[in-house]
Formats: C-alpha cells, structure tokens, sequence
C-alpha cells in the first residue's frame, strides 16, 4: 500500500512490478500537511516563522504554518497500516510506501511512544526503509533507514 502523492505512488509502482503484487493507494498515508510552509525550503521558514519552528523543533505539538500535528499525521495512518497488518496470513509480509515525516510519526505511534519522543527515531532517507516486526510485547523497530536488508540479531528475543 501506498501514499497517493507522486514520488510514493511511482516508487509503489516500480516495486509492485519486481514483485508481481498490487498497490491499494490510500490518501492517509499522504506526508504531514505543513500549511504556509509548503513549498518553502528551510531558510525560508527559518526567516518567516522563526519562532514557530523554533518551537517546533523544542518538540511542542505545533501546526506548522497552520497544517497538521504531528499527532495527527499519526491519527491518519497508523490504523491504515494496523488494518492492513491484521489482514496479513502468518509470516506475511506489508509493504508500505509514503513520506519520511508520515513513517517516523506512524512507527512512534505503532511502538507506543509519547510524541515528543518521536523525533529521536531520526529522518528517513529517500529510497531507504525501516523494519518492524512482532516482538513479545508487541510492535518492535527491528531497522531504521535501512539500505540493505535486515539480518537476524543474535539473542533475539523471539
């Protein structure tokens, strides 16, 4: 599944051909909606709405240039991601394709996390890819802007 915005759908696309499957296409996983920020490149923000990201970046819930929380981004798509799991057979496996602010909010809320702890999961690298599997007590963040595939840790917990 998918984002409907270009740069995910394309790269759904490109992988759904490798592999034989099908995208479902699905607006919540759309990247968070910063309002007057759109478009702007980090200068600009800086020098227009200073103090905005300036609280932003201290980890106050803020909608930046009047768009989305974070939280929200969150409300959107995590139960997408969580109805599709609980459609997977055993071992089954769910790729999802959207934007790096919409995975880092959406992996914080599947492990549980407070939401001003969600920026210590890091960005995510364009065409790079974070890991989660079922741990003994639920979700767990087995790799995180990953480049190569994830190889077994010795002691796992499984």
């Amino acid at each position: 599944m998918a984002s409907d915005l270009k740069r995910a759908a394309a790269t759904a696309t490109e992988l759904a051909a490798l592999t034989g499957h099908t995208v479902d296409h699905d607006s919540a996983l759309r990247e968070t909606y910063a309002g007057e920020w759109q478009g702007l490149t980090h200068e600009e923000i800086v020098g227009r709405y200073g103090e905005q990201y300036a609280a932003w970046k201290r980890g106050e819930p803020v909608r930046r240039g009047g768009g989305e929380l974070e939280t929200e981004v969150a409300d959107r798509a995590a139960p997408v991601v969580l109805r599709h799991a609980d459609k997977l057979p055993v071992d089954g496996t769910l790729v999802v394709v959207s934007h790096g602010g919409t995975i880092r909010t959406t992996i914080g809320r599947l492990l549980g996390l407070e939401a001003e702890h969600w920026e210590s999961l890091g960005g995510l690298s364009n065409c790079c890819w974070s890991v989660l599997g079922e741990g003994a007590r639920g979700w767990r963040l087995m790799e995180h802007n990953a480049g190569t595939l994830p190889e077994p840790v010795l002691g796992d917990d499984d």
